[in-house]
């Protein structure tokens, strides 16, 4: 590929992409196109999970995963870092697989925009990544909300299984930012119509079926996990199933396809595996666990990708994502801008759709080390999973030299093995070599991975181990419906889970304002969730939601189609 010195628009670039036929891209990963895949037209296929039994016999390939420093709202280019580290990995002789989640439609058209990567590291066909792609996010809605309608007309014709309506907490999806739908009644109108009742929507990907997707390892422990699912509680308190509903079959059959993932490839025809988009604040926040298992048998190199901040998603991906599958990651990848640096010395506010504050964009070394305190405490983070960590310093045109050297000299002292600065979004994967070779280098180094607590530890040690240990806090304070719900939750038997804390994304606290590496605070605990079907507990921290709104301008409205038919404005 010809870079050129000009960065086009994202989806300019995606366009004139010399893109390979999907048969030619499952080839690279010794999988047979005829009997492996099943093809959505010439650049996608899904992959059929069949094929985890021919390959078992493979040896399993190095395991990494990309994170980040607490991220500003317009987010450091993790997903943009993970493609160009897996584009680099050809440029220095290895084989890789990317592992990525599929983008939610609330952020592709609210304020993120599209979720392919940047520059020229990105996934392609990016308009079929960030648009529906082979429809699993729309299938996860229809099996959810088919469960919604099951409990309404389970309600209507007599309510056998003595539901307490004020204890229903399954809701529905849609997967949109559409703040009007968090809180509705359903059943008004005529008697036929319904039996009235106060719900809402979440938007999908925090649905517990996205999760459940996320986190299973076949089509038989789907059915079993889609059965366990809480929709709520008799007027004994005791939790009532999608088992119990006789509702776990049918959402089962919706997601016979959606169990499979999604093949697709890179600007410089890099395979990657595209499955699941789990909610990275309620849920886990990582792409699949059938995506790894197949792409570690696939190549030398898997480069999956860990929502948010390493104190959100990567802690996650340690402790619930890894328990599942059963894979150990041998590094981690801590993505850190110039410009995040300084906005965590906390004199910056930046605001998506807004210019850059002038001090963001022009040199101040002191800045960097003042706001440097974050990186540091996400890589000492990561070595107490026992990973080895490298830095990759997400390049700007803006960033200076002496930026740059505190950067590295601050992160080798914090533990890091190696730092590089990656110019991957201008330059593909020629602009993360360096990168890719420090990666390699941090695999091949003695690893000693470890979760953070046991899950047969109390519900409230679990939490208050992962309040102390990775965010720092100094205790937790729980309102007391939070502590009848961890009550309920051991009393019921679930107390045996990983913790998924629900978090914002922005700050270490609960308090999104609150940037840098705070102290001296304590976590608020306001309610308590159990997915017991997805397998873990999820604590709400603060003020969290499960539907986002749509900002003043959405990204929406730059999209639409040109005169050729051909999608613009998608970022």
């Amino acid at each position: 590929m010809v870079i050129s010195r000009t960065v086009p628009p994202d989806i300019e670039i995606a366009q004139s992409a010399n893109l390979l036929h999907i048969n030619k891209i499952a080839e690279q990963l010794g999988l047979d196109p005829d009997t492996d895949l099943e093809h959505y037209g010439k650049y996608m296929a899904k992959i059929n999970l069949e094929v985890l039994d021919r390959l078992k016999g493979r040896p399993d390939a190095k395991y990494v995963d990309v994170t980040a420093i607490t991220p500003t709202p317009l987010g450091e280019g993790k997903s943009t870092t993970l493609v160009g580290l897996g584009q680099a990995m050809k440029h220095i002789g290895r084989r890789a697989v990317i592992t990525i989640r599929q983008p939610s439609q609330g952020p592709t058209f609210g304020i993120k925009g599209g979720a392919a990567g940047g520059g020229y590291s990105q996934i392609v066909p990016m308009e079929n990544f960030n648009l529906h792609l082979t429809g699993d996010i729309h299938a996860i809605t229809a099996a959810h909300n088919l469960i919604a309608a099951m409990i309404d007309n389970h309600l209507y014709h007599g309510n056998a299984l003595n539901l307490d309506m004020h204890n229903i907490v399954w809701r529905r999806v849609v997967d949109l930012n559409d703040r009007a739908l968090r809180n509705v009644i359903v059943g008004l109108g005529e008697k036929a119509d319904g039996i009235p009742r106060q719900t809402g929507f979440d938007i999908t990907v925090a649905s517990e079926i996205m999760a459940i997707l996320a986190l299973t390892t076949s089509l038989e422990d789907l059915r079993a996990r889609i059965g366990r699912m809480v929709i709520g509680y008799d007027k004994d308190k005791k939790p009532v199933t999608v088992e119990d509903l006789k509702a776990a079959g049918a959402a089962t059959v919706l997601l016979r396809d959606a169990i499979k993932p999604t093949l697709m490839q890179t600007l410089e025809n890099t395979p990657a595996m595209v499955h699941c988009g789990p909610f990275a604040n309620i849920a886990h926040g990582n792409s699949s666990v059938l995506a790894d298992m197949i792409a570690v048998k696939c190549a030398d190199y898997v480069i999956t990708e860990s929502g948010f901040g390493a104190d959100i998603g990567a802690e996650k991906f340690f402790d619930i994502k890894c328990r599942a599958s059963g894979l150990r990651p041998n590094a981690a990848v801590l993505v850190v801008t110039v410009r995040a640096l300084k906005a965590h010395t906390g004199k910056y506010k930046v605001v998506p759709g807004k210019p850059l504050d002038p001090g963001l964009i022009s040199e101040n070394v002191a800045d960097v080390e003042a706001g440097a305190v974050n990186m540091v405490r996400h890589l000492e983070n990561m070595r107490k999973f026992g990973v080895n960590p490298v830095v990759a310093i997400n390049s700007f045109a803006t960033d200076t030299d002496s930026e740059i050297q505190v950067i590295k000299e601050i992160a080798l002292a914090a533990g890091a093995t190696g730092v590089s600065v990656a110019r991957h979004w201008a330059e593909g994967g020629e602009g993360a070599t360096e990168l890719a070779e420090m990666v390699v280098d941090a695999c091949d180094r003695p690893n000693d991975f470890r979760f953070l607590y046991p899950v047969d530890w109390p519900i409230k040690k679990k939490i208050e181990t992962i309040a102390a240990e990775i965010y720092r806090a100094d205790g937790v304070d729980y309102t007391p419906e939070a502590d009848k719900q961890i009550e309920s939750f051991e009393k019921n038997g679930f107390g045996g889970l990983p913790i998924c804390m629900a978090k914002t994304h922005l700050s270490f606290t609960a308090e999104p304002s609150v940037k840098g590496a705070p102290t001296g605070f304590r976590l608020p605990v306001r309610e308590v969730r159990a997915s017991v079907g997805a397998g873990f507990i999820y604590p709400l921290c603060g003020e969290m939601r499960t539907m986002p709104g749509l900002p003043k301008s959405p990204a929406a409205e730059n999209v639409d189609i040109d005169d050729e038919g051909q999608v613009v404005g998608l970022f």
